[in-house]
């Protein structure tokens, strides 16, 4: 065994018993023995001495580069491990722990190695902003090793600012919208698509003033409650000249893991003026208008259309060349990633060359973007209805949706994307208190902040603001609460500024439009 050196005074100060068949029983002094006798420290059981042919090597295990507020305690110690030369671990040594840079304070100044050659620390950050280190050194030797951190200043809230508010007809709500060149998209439920100019010029619009160009209802296509317009995506066909493609998901009744009801409706909007409808894909999963579509994403150089299909589970469709009449035919792959009875997916997203997928009831997946074959991930979420993603970089954000089990849907689960395949694994969540369903989550393009919506529980409904400084730990930096609540929020960037085009729930449905620039430094 190892000891520290309170232990190696307790063993100093005893005295033991000796019996030898010259002198007999005898006492005498422990102390005595190990000034004497060195050597028998290590009989003892103290601390195990680096070899003496060896040197010395002290490794940074755990705390390097980390990042946190000003004036206070990194989240993970610092953290060393001591081994001689042949790869011995050094056990009962002292470390010695000294501020280098940046103000901060260590606790505690020295700590001891222990079995396994390790010793730890605490770094408090000093009060100014900008780099802090601190040094740890293997005491009475030059061996050490430098830990480097950021210290950032205290976070402070800005809350967005509400510019515009376009009253959205009561045909059930506003679900969704889609922003692209300065032209909105308002997906109006059976009110239908309305199109607006909020910055593209064709009328003068703006976030602040938004110009509606036109309007469209989308067929019904035999589907109970009407065209129950939910949310669309704007294609400009890189190979069809002028031809421009709205896409329109339709979605009709459903229930969760076993049914669900609506087509994609394709509209040809060339003119924004005079969109018409031209054609459509369907569905059928077995059976008459049993499966229905969700959420879109698409992969515009392949001209491929992705679609969330709740119980159909994930189809892929290609778009390419002009489109019209129906198109079923042209669904090129499907796939269940929870199987049968266990698929209900809520949206999709392609980044990093993965096909990503939330399914409300098996969680996190991803896919291989041809074949939709499964790369990873899945039945990873079992406490919760999943919602929607974002991916950026190595890292994804998901929401949830409703109760499950008692549970709320009030979680924003932080996913790394390092594995080969950027298979998803769970390293976080921020529980979102007093709501119930994270309904929509993104990411602005500039990777600095991520903005989720958030309905139902009392007092906490509305739309929410954090940076990612630290991708794993999102902070919040502001808010607007909607006792209503928000379905969706859509991020754009227009002239330089940087909006959320929210869809306020029902009773009076809405579209408002925060400018969100600066919330996140």
């Amino acid at each position: 065994m190892a000891c520290s050196p309170v232990a190696m005074q307790a063993l100093m100060a005893k005295e033991c018993t000796i019996t030898d068949a010259a002198h007999g029983r005898r006492k005498v002094s422990m102390r005595y023995r190990l000034l004497a006798a060195g050597f028998l420290l290590a009989v003892l059981g103290c601390a195990n001495p680096p070899s003496a042919t060896t040197a010395i090597t002290l490794t940074a295990v755990a705390g390097n580069a980390q990042t946190g507020v000003t004036g206070s305690a990194l989240g993970t110690p610092l953290t060393v491990k001591a081994v001689d030369g042949t790869g011995a671990v050094l056990t009962g040594h002292t470390i010695e722990w000294s501020v280098q840079a940046g103000g901060g304070s260590v606790s505690p100044a020295t700590s001891i190695t222990n079995a396994s050659g390790i010793a730890t620390t605490s770094l408090t950050l000093g009060p100014v902003a900008g780099a802090n280190s601190v040094k740890a050194t293997f005491s009475g030797t030059t061996s050490s090793v430098l830990f480097t951190a950021t210290g950032n200043p205290p976070i402070t809230t800005t809350n967005p600012v509400l510019v515009a508010t376009v009253p959205v007809p009561a045909t059930y709500g506003h679900h969704d919208t889609f922003v692209r060149d300065g032209i909105a998209f308002v997906l109006a439920w059976n009110a239908g698509v309305l199109i607006y100019d909020v910055g593209n010029g064709i009328r003068g619009g703006s976030p602040a003033n938004p110009i509606l160009v036109s309007s469209l209802i989308t067929n019904v296509n035999g589907v109970p409650g009407g065209a129950q317009v939910h949310n669309a995506w704007w294609f400009q066909n890189p190979t069809n000249g002028e031809k421009k493609y709205l896409f329109v998901g339709q979605e009709g009744p459903g229930t969760i893991g076993s049914s669900s009801a609506g087509d994609i409706h394709v509209v040809d909007v060339s003119d924004l003026a005079a969109p018409v409808e031209v054609g459509f894909v369907h569905v059928s999963n077995g059976g008459a208008n049993n499966a229905g579509t969700h959420n879109f994403w698409m992969d515009e150089q392949r001209q491929v259309l992705y679609a969330a299909y709740y119980n159909g589970g994930v189809i892929a469709v290609d778009v390419s060349g002009s489109l019209a009449g129906d198109l079923s035919s042209r669904i090129t792959a499907q796939v269940k990633p929870g199987g049968a009875g266990n698929t209900y997916i809520w949206g999709v997203m392609l980044a990093n060359g993965t096909l990503y997928a939330t399914d409300m009831l098996s969680g996190f997946w991803a896919l291989d973007p041809i074949t939709l074959a499964t790369r990873g991930g899945g039945n990873n979420v079992p406490e919760r209805f999943g919602s929607d993603q974002w991916v950026v970089g190595a890292w994804a954000y998901s929401g949830g949706w409703g109760t499950r089990s008692g549970v709320r849907g009030n979680a924003l689960k932080v996913w790394s994307l390092g594995t080969p395949g950027g298979v998803p694994t769970l390293v976080d969540s921020v529980i979102v208190p007093n709501v119930t369903t994270l309904s929509d989550v993104a990411v602005t393009p500039d990777g600095k902040a991520l903005v989720i919506t958030a309905e139902g529980g009392s007092g906490g409904a509305g739309m929410y603001v954090y940076d990612r400084v630290d991708p794993r730990r999102p902070a919040l930096r502001g808010s607007v609460f909607i006792a209503q609540g928000i379905h969706t929020g859509e991020v754009a960037v227009i002239n330089g500024r940087t909006y959320v085009f929210a869809a306020r729930d029902p009773a009076s449905p809405a579209l408002l439009i925060y400018d969100i620039t600066g919330v996140v430094p």
